[in-house]
């Protein structure tokens, strides 16, 4: 909205003090016409706004200008400003929002303040894009017409109908009755009902979305954190899971129960080893995740696993083996 774009305007000259109109184009991802437009109604609402010529030159508020915003301590505003380094408002296609709210809160310290809360928030880095290994976290890409689409359902309370891609099965055009997103790892979810029934959507799987003018059915209020545990448990626990019976050294214990789905019994034995009952997605899963684990650990039931990995492991000692 172009009122929401001024107020990051002015926003902007107050943090750097001058900006050319191809910088303030580039921050506000407009044309450098739109911003020498938005400088004009600037000027004609009373902002003391002003064009300083030459290689240098740009644009400048005059000297004490400020727009004042109050309520905020130095803690409350480095919360927000650490908040705001998290990537779940790029999931939700909320980063343009995201960047001109922390504007705002900069902009809303006192000035002795200001430089401390950004230094601050300066020294933590929340989620980067790769862990101590170099592996890199690829965030899911969904298309922002999407993301816009899904959001006017959630937030107005509307029907949605979405075209959506499951694992295995042909898109379908189905229609739902939003409840919240969620965003796990990267990863946006649409929680939703279809029919009565709990349905989870993951947004990068919605191929197109279409909000519908009809109410949605569901509770005026909704604990989003609870409903998220449900969902989550009933998926790792139902379907066509598999369960697999381990024995294993208590030192990578850890190891296992993170890539497993779920853990449904745990005890020690006489001999001080773990036996742990878990379950996985699928025998492929299953397979991987015994296989990381080496001679740490046992399967002992499935019959098929444990054949998978001795098959697997002859395999492997008769690529290495020593050549006659």
């Amino acid at each position: 909205m172009r009122a929401d774009r001024l107020v990051s305007l002015v926003l902007l000259l107050r943090q750097h003090g001058r900006l050319s109109a191809a910088a303030l184009a580039r921050e506000l991802e407009v044309s450098t016409r739109t911003v020498l437009r938005d400088i004009e109604a600037l000027s004609t609402a009373g902002v003391p706004v002003y064009a300083e010529r030459g290689r240098h030159g740009g644009f400048a508020l005059l000297p004490g200008f400020r727009s004042e915003l109050t309520g905020l301590n130095p803690d409350e505003a480095l919360a927000l400003l650490v908040a705001g380094s998290r990537r779940g408002a790029q999931v939700f296609g909320l980063g343009s929002a995201l960047a001109s709210a922390m504007l705002k809160v900069v902009d809303a310290l006192p000035e002795s303040y200001r430089d401390t809360a950004a230094g601050a928030a300066g020294r933590l880095l929340i989620d980067p894009k790769t862990d101590l290994l170099s592996r890199r976290l690829v965030a899911e890409e969904v298309p922002d017409a999407i993301v816009a689409e899904v959001l006017r359902a959630v937030f107005a309370g509307h029907k949605l109908r979405i075209h959506y891609a499951a694992v295995d099965q042909t898109p379908k055009w189905r229609t739902v009755d939003p409840i919240g997103l969620v965003t796990v790892r990267d990863c946006g979810y649409l929680l939703a009902t279809r029919s009565g029934a709990d349905r989870t959507y993951r947004l990068s799987r919605v191929l197109a979305a279409e909000e519908l003018a009809e109410p949605a059915q569901r509770p005026d209020r909704v604990d989003l954190d609870r409903a998220w545990q449900e969902r989550s448990t009933r998926f790792r626990t139902g379907g066509d899971q598999v369960p697999v019976l381990v024995r294993m050294d208590p030192a990578r214990r850890e190891d296992l129960v993170g890539t497993a789905l779920a853990v449904l019994t745990e005890e020690t034995d006489a001999e001080g080893r773990l036996r742990l009952e878990v379950t996985f997605q699928d025998p492929r899963h299953a397979e991987w995740a015994l296989w990381q684990l080496s001679t740490n650990a046992e399967a002992l039931a499935p019959q098929w696993l444990r054949t998978s990995l001795r098959d697997r492991a002859d395999a492997v000692a008769a690529r290495y083996g020593v050549s006659s």
